[in-house]
Order: C-alpha cells, then structure tokens, then sequence
C-alpha cells in the first residue's frame, strides 16, 4: 500500500531526503506519488519518512492498497 501525507503537513522537508524512490514532492504540503511509493519494501525495513515525520501525517492511502510482493515488484522496476 502506498502511503500519502495529510493535511496537517507542516512542509518541515524531513521526508523528501529519506525516500529511497524519490516519490516524495514539494507542494503546499509534501506529497507522495503512489506510483513510486512502495513503503520502503525493497530499501529499507520499515517506511523511512515516517520514522522522520515529526507531525505523523504519513498514512496508508486507501485507494493503493498493495502487497508485500507487489511492492517489491514494484521496487524492483523503479531501481532495476
């Protein structure tokens, strides 16, 4: 499952330099691309933004729910 980042962002750019899929962005508040998103699965043993997030405004998005394959799969096409 990707994950996505909520309203209560504060733009405080912890996240952007710890993803390993480059999918996070700046905007009014950081945002995550689904398509690149893959929780961390296939770099690391846990999602690295949320472990940085001072705010914890970093959820599972509903609407990308995936399993550990698929994102490993999808890990494995973005750094392959």
């Amino acid at each position: 499952m990707a994950l996505m980042i909520t309203n209560t962002c504060t733009a405080c750019d912890a996240c952007e330099p710890v993803c390993p899929n480059e999918a996070i962005k700046p905007g009014d508040i950081y945002v995550i691309d689904p398509m690149k998103c893959t929780e961390c699965v296939g770099a690391e043993d846990e999602p690295q933004c949320k472990l940085v997030c001072p705010e914890e405004c970093i959820v599972p998005n509903p609407d990308w729910e995936e399993s550990p394959d698929e994102l490993q799969a999808k890990y494995d096409a973005l750094n392959g």
